[in-house]
């Protein structure tokens, strides 16, 4: 017998790329599975199998830094809690990062996509369903957003929840109108602007090195899980003087348009991943 549960739930985090560097992303989930039926007639109880994926899934992956462990151009090394770790990317730039342990997420893997990613992850859950359950299937997609949109990675410092994380991230859709009418130039160029951007404060930033002639800028804070630092290219980052939580971000937005375009109505529906964001109008 067949069992399946499409959109069950999504993640929101970042990983490693070795072309883009750190980028946000959020997955769609999807579990199908293979087994016989037990004396209640079900291969497994849908209420089961959302608690303990949805419950895994929070837990592993959501709010996370997916580290690709098997990646040659990454070097890792670990301080008691602490991981810190240094990702080569793209045409000579690198990233470095330290914060602790239970915000990444280390993956026996080379890259991290959805394939690789979907393996993984039935490797880890497969001993938490039951006997009935012969095989497990799982699958990560990317929601489909036909207009523009970007992969941001940002940490909220002040969040009593996980996304206190310094580097996790979202895929997002972005609305822009002007006096009503929407505005698709306006819309497209933000997302060319965030395009795998880290949003950050400047009120976190600590320093701007130069790693190999790059000029870089270093945040670090202390929150509630620990010390987090990051250090990525300026050119990977984009500055903002709040925090970069969604209502600031369509704020954000909003007022520097309303700068560039004084005698017109702009309002903002930025989202935060899936389904979920803030309006600003200015």
């Amino acid at each position: 017998m067949h069992l399946f549960v499409d959109n069950l739930t999504n993640v929101d985090f970042s990983y490693l790329c070795p072309e883009r560097g750190l980028l946000g992303q959020t997955w769609l989930t999807h579990v199908e599975m293979d087994g016989k039926l037990d004396e209640q007639g079900m291969v497994c109880d849908f209420g089961t199998v959302k608690q303990v994926l949805r419950q895994w899934l929070d837990t592993e992956i959501d709010h996370r830094l997916l580290v690709p462990l098997q990646a040659d151009n990454l070097t890792l090394a670990q301080h008691g809690d602490d991981v810190e770790l240094n990702w080569r990317f793209g045409d000579g730039l690198s990233l470095s990062c330290r914060s602790p342990r239970e915000a990444l997420c280390l993956v026996e893997t080379t890259l991290i996509n959805p394939t690789h990613m979907a393996q993984w992850s039935v490797a880890q859950l497969a001993s938490r369903f039951p006997s009935s359950v012969a095989r497990l299937q799982l699958g990560f997609t990317e929601e489909r957003i036909d207009g523009p949109c970007y992969h941001y990675s940002h940490g909220l410092k002040k969040h009593g929840g996980n996304c206190q994380r310094i580097a996790h991230g979202h895929r997002s859709r972005i609305h822009i109108w002007q006096n009503g009418r929407q505005a698709v130039a306006l819309e497209k160029q933000w997302a060319a602007r965030w395009r795998d951007i880290y949003i950050g404060s400047r009120e976190d930033l600590v320093g701007a090195p130069q790693h190999h002639g790059v000029p870089c800028y270093r945040f670090a804070y202390t929150a509630q899980q620990g010390r987090f630092e990051l250090t990525l290219p300026q050119t990977c980052c984009y500055l903002i003087d709040t925090d970069s939580t969604v209502e600031y971000i369509a704020s954000h937005i909003a007022a520097t348009l309303k700068l560039q375009h004084p005698h017109t109505v702009i309002k903002v529906k930025a989202y935060e991943g899936l389904g979920k964001g803030a309006i600003a109008e200015h």
